[in-house]
């Protein structure tokens, strides 16, 4: 008779993590697209500071979601709560991208909406680490394994991104930069989309592939079991 409690209480934080893989799943790409429209766009300046405070809500939703399985985990718990503090500070930063549209020679909002950038690419980087430890400990060998080298791969990605733009601020410094750094940043403002393509939605494509992977295997693994 005592063991029910337990298995419901393992049900109902299986089910809040599933709900939580969904909302980041989902998440992570409409963020993007509300944030990046609210700063460049006219087309939603008439929702305000709406849409990029609902989408990183959505986000922060989805990591307190994940808080309630494997509480006495220690690295687990250390990753999510690094995850959750960006999570909360992208969502107080993001009126910015708003604000800055509106006024765009302000040099408050433009630092606002960088430190808002930096924290984002840090926070994508921080799921993927909360994608690993999920990984390791869910009994599915195949997905620990994806979960390790994709992870990998989506951290080295995020890394060469802000070493290139530290490098492109860096160099735009520079009065008379030599030959070979006027050539690099020549490349890099022509072939910026390339950049975003490779350095910043590769790693949230495969980001995205791994959370619903990651929920796949746990409804497949727990929840069709005890059918």
């Amino acid at each position: 008779m005592p063991d029910p409690a337990p298995n419901a209480e393992l049900l109902h934080s299986l089910g809040r993590l599933v709900r939580g893989l969904s909302a980041l799943f989902w998440g992570l790409p409409i963020a993007l697209i509300a944030c990046f429209y609210t700063a460049k766009a006219e087309s939603l300046r008439a929702f305000g500071i709406a849409p990029p405070l609902v989408t990183t809500a959505l986000l922060t939703y989805g990591l307190w979601q994940l808080g309630d399985f494997q509480k006495q985990e220690r690295v687990w718990r250390a990753s999510l709560d690094r995850a959750k503090l960006l999570s909360l500070f992208n969502l107080g930063l993001s009126p910015f991208l708003y604000w800055w549209n509106k006024v765009p020679m302000n040099l408050f909002f433009l630092v606002m909406v960088l430190l808002l950038a930096i924290s984002a690419l840090l926070f994508l980087g921080s799921v993927n680490l909360v994608l690993r430890r999920l990984g390791a400990m869910l009994p599915d060998e195949a997905l620990r394994l994806e979960t390790r080298q994709f992870t990998a791969l989506n951290l080295n990605l995020l890394l060469v991104t802000f070493v290139l733009a530290l490098l492109y601020v860096g160099a735009g410094q520079v009065h008379r930069p030599p030959f070979w750094l006027a050539a690099l940043l020549n490349v890099m403002e022509h072939g910026s989309l390339w950049f975003l393509i490779v350095l910043i939605l590769l790693p949230l494509a495969m980001t995205m592939a791994l959370l619903w992977k990651t929920k796949e295997v746990i409804l497949d693994n727990v929840f069709g079991a005890k059918q």
